[in-house]
């Protein structure tokens, strides 16, 4: 790598003017810029970047063509923990710089600013070394960050450095040891692919538990004393009131490991030995939103498609909570999100962020239901309109209201089957006989963990296997089952990941006179006779297919 000056000449123009005269953005979009980051107060690359203009990668790739500074793939370095340990980590995160070598009395550096003279005099005060300055994008920087850190191995250490501050009369609570310990434990999550973390206080500690695929696990006690400052650091994050500690409060927050931009919803509940809190951690980086990756059956994907493509009706989403829902009904109406139609969401909460849509977070404090924002949705010429669940006898009403005067409606209902939400529906106040002209698929489905493709092992007698399940033996080819074994690469559990399995009512003409009716037997037996699978059905297709265990199927979807 080829040295270059400790310090970059500063610029003569600001950065938003440089970058157009770069043409990387133009006239318009910079005077919004400047006029975010005059009402936030922001960096103007932070803004930019935020509105969509440029990527942070164009940002590096200007500054460091702009500053003569060489842009290195920092990804593929290996960097000597003596040399991360040259700079605090919370200091290295903040300003987006990471140590990657030290040769003699010059410390070399890679930033995602090379101008940040600020970084470079601290960097060069903290070492008493001469600084030597590359460039990378910031999330680049964040990710190795992550990885060399090692985080979730010294969180211990964090644990034992707080517990002397705690000790000290007066120590500080929010102090950077506290703040890097709640880190710590959000970015050990991510990498354990978890969707939740839960801060259970008992009588002699705090547990820490996280849910991976679906089942919770421990993960470490944190000792008594240490409670209070951890529940009221995560209420911090989350905008909550710190001295309230009778009622229950919600709450959610930004955070970023690496690449990987999540929102985190918090739950706080009271209990005898203290708040108890959950995390649910919601990364909308793997949300993929297409038809295809939902593993739909191909003519149900075909009637899914059917479905949201027409000008007005319901599909609906039945599930227990947890059941990857959300997800369906996202990729639903991502399906139908075009510039020329007005979509809308009634959500609580509001999971993932969808661009060109205006999503609403319902409030029921302040009187905003379900059925008020729906009842003011169809005053907002909508097209498209998701109502996260219909809970209600009003909300239940409008939605069909709203279907019968041409719009297309997705929500969700908690029901066991497909079968169950025509009746359902009707308990909850809509008349039989208006279901055949608005109601058009029911997606009943629940969620199983994936084989760990690493080390799944074929079943040695597979009919064996089936005849001991009580289960038929196919007769049009040889049956294969795998199992789940355990590896390190997925932390011995034999699974990693999750896959939805699904049970699609299409409602056509010939359903019409049942729905009168409402009677679930009549529903399911008529389905049935058309070739309908059950729930376990398409649950055991995944299992023959080898993406998950024949025990899975059962775990989630016989009692189905």
């Amino acid at each position: 790598m080829a040295t270059t000056p400790a310090t970059p000449a500063a610029p003569t123009k600001r950065l938003g003017d440089r970058l157009l005269e770069a043409g990387l953005i133009n006239r318009h979009q910079l005077d919004l810029a400047l006029r975010e980051q005059k009402r936030t107060g922001r960096l103007i690359g932070a803004v930019l970047h935020e509105l969509g203009f440029v990527t942070e990668q164009d940002i590096a790739s200007f500054l460091a063509q702009d500053a003569q500074t060489p842009t290195v793939d920092v990804g593929r370095m290996v960097i000597e923990p003596e040399v991360i340990a040259l700079l605090p980590f919370d200091f290295c995160r903040e300003s987006a710089v990471i140590p990657c070598r030290r040769q003699g009395d010059t410390i070399t550096v890679v930033m995602a600013d090379p101008f940040d003279v600020v970084a470079i005099d601290r960097i060069e005060q903290t070492t008493r070394l001469k600084v030597e300055v590359f460039n990378a994008p910031k999330p680049d920087i964040l990710e190795k960050l992550a990885s060399v850190h090692e985080r979730e191995g010294s969180i211990d250490q964090t644990i034992d450095e707080l517990m002397k501050i705690s000790q000290r009369k007066g120590g500080d609570d929010t102090t950077a040891p506290m703040i890097r310990a709640v880190e710590q434990i959000i970015a050990a999550a991510v990498r354990k692919a978890a969707s939740d973390i839960h801060f259970e206080p008992d009588e002699k500690s705090l547990r820490i538990r996280m849910r991976t695929d679906g089942v919770l696990h421990a993960f470490m006690l944190v000792p008594k004393d240490l409670q209070e400052p951890f529940i009221a650091r995560l209420k911090v994050m989350a905008n909550l009131d710190v001295s309230e500690t009778r009622l229950p409060q919600d709450g959610r927050f930004a955070f970023q490991v690496g690449r990987k931009e999540l929102n985190l919803r918090v739950s706080c509940m009271p209990t005898n030995y203290g708040e108890s809190v959950v995390l649910r951690i919601l990364d909308s980086t793997g949300l993929l939103l297409d038809l295809r990756s939902l593993g739909l059956r191909s003519e149900d994907e075909q009637a899914f498609s059917s479905a949201v493509n027409r000008p007005h009706g319901i599909v609906l989403i039945t599930g227990p909570t947890g059941s990857g829902k959300t997800t369906t009904l996202y990729t639903g109406l991502n399906s139908v999100n075009r510039l020329e139609r007005a979509v809308f969401t009634l959500e609580d909460p509001i999971e993932y962020r969808l661009p060109h849509i205006r999503q609403t977070q319902v409030n029921e404090k302040i009187g905003l239901t379900f059925s008020t924002g729906l009842r003011t949705l169809l005053r907002q010429d909508p097209d498209v309109i998701l109502v996260g669940e219909t809970r209600d006898r009003e909300t239940a009403q409008l939605m069909v209201r709203a279907a019968l005067t041409g719009h297309l409606v997705f929500s969700s209902l908690h029901t066991n089957d497909s079968f169950s939400a025509v009746p359902r529906l009707i308990d909850l106040g809509v008349e039989p006989f208006l279901l055949p002209a608005t109601l058009h698929l029911i997606i009943a489905q629940r969620l199983v963990r994936r084989l760990c493709k690493v080390c799944m092992e074929p079943v040695v007698d597979a009919a064996a296997t089936l005849k001991s399940f009580n289960l038929p033996v196919p007769t049009d080819r040889e049956p294969a089952l795998w199992r789940a074994r355990g590896c390190p690469e997925c932390r011995q559990q034999g699974y990693r990941g999750r896959l939805a399995i699904f049970e699609a009512l299409q409602i056509d003409e010939s359903f019409h006179p049942l729905l009168h009716e409402g009677g679930v037997d009549k529903i399911k037996a008529h389905a049935r006779a058309r070739g309908m699978p059950l729930l376990f059905e398409d649950g055991m297709r995944r299992a023959f297919d080898g993406d998950t265990s024949i025990e899975e199927v059962f775990r989630v979807a016989f009692a189905s």
